[in-house]
């Protein structure tokens, strides 16, 4: 079973570190008291990150663009005979991977893992929103 600090699961979640132990005390979170630290259910932490996740404030946004990398939390996995489907939630944003099996096993991808989604495609838009400059 994946398990983590308190504080890489409030930066897994875009939250403090307060904010965390406040859900573990509050039951919305499991943990352990590890050596000298509180260590998360990293099973625990992937289904609260999707039931707290909410969309992105798209709101006046000027001369952005978004990282191609982005680390999240494995939330789920889907594996057949050849493939496998899996799904990472950083922050608001959930992503979905088509990977082989080989791959995901060889990772040892399974929900609670810390993994790094890295994007790369031939086509991006890239827009500014707003007034004008």
């Amino acid at each position: 079973m994946t398990q983590m600090r308190v504080s890489e699961a409030a930066e897994l979640l875009a939250v403090s570190p307060d904010t965390v132990r406040r859900w573990i005390e509050g039951g919305r979170l499991t943990a352990t008291k590890g050596e000298g630290a509180t260590l998360v259910d990293g099973v625990g932490l992937a289904r609260l990150a999707q039931e707290v996740a909410a969309p992105p404030s798209v709101g006046p946004v000027r001369d952005e663009s978004a990282r191609n990398r982005m680390r999240g939390i494995v939330t789920e996995v889907k594996r057949d005979g050849v493939m496998a489907q899996v799904s990472l939630q950083a922050g608001p944003f959930r992503i979905v991977s088509l990977m082989s099996r080989e791959a995901a096993d060889e990772l040892g991808l399974e929900p609670g893992s810390v993994a790094v989604a890295s994007i790369k495609s031939t086509n991006v838009i890239i827009g500014t929103a707003g007034g004008p400059a």
